[in-house]
């Protein structure tokens, strides 16, 4: 999931993280003392002192990040070039293959949350190539980095926190969180603070891994849908509740026709990339 695309404020983290998100801004010679602050903060909201220091040893600031947060571009691409382009014969096969491989657990996942294997397999598929690219950034370092950087401070410290809840209740390591460079992570490209709250154990290993399984990978993915309206046996074009869910999870409605067009191709065994829907 891209950041920009996802605002989802946890209050109570925002109402906490009051002291420390009023630091200086932008110079990097405050950034230790701020992250002190933090770190007490995250204890003071039920954080084990254990897990915020496994978090948050050796953590910097990252000027590298600031640099991507400010030259993102704007989206300008059409439906038929964006999709032309992502929805190529080989995602094409590889969804198909995915569909097979995985048949018997996207069955269980769609009796469990009403989505089907198509629009899963598709939004797995942009988002990383089906877990081949998923980010080698440390996911903790991103958040912090733009948590204290003053543009969309309080968004990214509501990340922070929960980047650190995810190390307290034991699905990742502080070391295993490695993503995109605005705190991304996982094969289908998870904030923090949505990993903490629709993230789950599907495989029944004791945690949720959105990195390594893809059982915990595809149902964490039907659960953000279900969470967001998605209708069971309901179709998934634009115009449709589903279409709507689909849009939660991103809200460019090029991407959003990009998942809905691939999914489809995907149901109906089409190997054609042309985009024309």
């Amino acid at each position: 999931m891209q950041a920009f695309m996802r605002a989802s404020f946890l209050a109570a983290a925002l109402v906490a993280a009051g002291q420390a998100t009023a630091a200086t801004c932008r110079d990097p010679a405050g950034f230790e003392k701020w992250l002190d602050d933090i770190g007490q903060e995250a204890v003071a909201q039920g954080i084990s002192p254990e897990a915020v220091r496994r978090s948050l040893s050796g953590v910097t600031f990252d000027q590298t990040i600031i640099r991507k947060d400010r030259g993102q571009g704007v989206f300008k691409q059409s439906f038929e070039q964006f999709a032309g382009r992502m929805v190529s014969p080989a995602r094409l096969k590889g969804g198909a293959s995915m569909l097979k491989r995985h048949a018997a657990t996207l069955n269980r996942i769609e009796q469990r949350y009403g989505v089907p294997a198509p629009v899963l397999v598709a939004i797995w598929g942009l988002e990383t190539d089906f877990g081949a690219v998923k980010g080698n950034l440390p996911v903790i370092r991103s958040v912090a980095t733009l948590a204290y950087d003053c543009r969309r401070s309080d968004f990214f410290t509501a990340h922070l926190f929960d980047a650190m809840r995810i190390v307290d209740r034991g699905d990742l390591s502080p070391a295993e969180m490695r993503g995109a460079w605005a705190g991304e992570m996982g094969q289908t490209q998870f904030m923090p603070s949505n990993y903490v709250r629709y993230a789950v154990d599907f495989d029944g290993d004791g945690r949720a891994d959105l990195l390594h399984s893809p059982v915990d990978v595809l149902a964490s993915t039907a659960n953000y849908l279900k969470s967001h309206g998605w209708v069971k046996g309901g179709d998934w074009q634009p115009g449709s509740p589903n279409f709507e869910a689909i849009r939660a999870w991103n809200k460019s409605q090029v991407y959003a026709r990009t998942i809905a067009f691939y999914a489809s191709k995907l149901a109906n065994g089409d190997t054609s990339a042309t985009a024309s829907q």
